[in-house]
């Protein structure tokens, strides 16, 4: 059996999100012109899953709502690169990036997988991932929930962490 190539990691510093990356996290998004609330008790959302400053009424294009996805991503890779004080993959950053955009800044660093991250253990955050599968308390494993996409997207997430394409 061959064995694993380590990855290649780099300081966060000088790592920004992979196109790969942001058209991943605007599918897993989903687009909507107009402003919605995704799941009951959940943000007022609109375009690429933009949350600041969007109220009930508001519209957009698929163009302006990449724009406020870019301008989202910048500010959660700056929170990011604040918080994490190890080197990572291309890989392991796409996959923080994601995450954060998904829960915010302060919740990612706050986070058991900033914590593992680290303290280098590597794997350990990867598997910290799927720990962030739950939405009001709610296991979003069990398709009863209703919230079986948060549970596919902490699924990619946590193989993109670990190097999967």
């Amino acid at each position: 059996m061959m064995a694993l190539k380590a990855p290649i990691r780099f300081k966060v510093s000088s790592l920004v999100l992979s196109a790969v990356a942001f058209v991943g996290i605007a599918m897993q998004e989903g687009f909507n012109e107009k402003a919605y609330v995704p799941i009951e008790g959940d943000k007022i959302t609109i375009g690429f899953g933009t949350t600041e400053d969007v109220k009930v009424g508001d519209k957009t294009t698929p163009t302006k709502a990449l724009a406020m996805a870019i301008r989202d991503i910048n500010k959660f890779e700056g929170a990011l690169k604040q918080c994490v004080t190890v080197p990572l993959s291309q890989s392991e950053y796409d996959a923080f990036v994601s995450i954060a955009y998904n829960v915010g800044p302060g919740a990612f660093c706050k986070s058991g997988i900033v914590r593992k991250l680290n303290a280098m253990d590597y794997d350990g955050a990867c598997a910290e991932i799927m720990r962030w599968r739950f939405f009001q308390g709610k296991d979003c494993a069990i398709p009863a929930n209703k919230c079986s996409g948060l549970y596919s997207r902490r699924k990619i997430e946590s193989e993109q962490c670990r190097g999967a394409p």
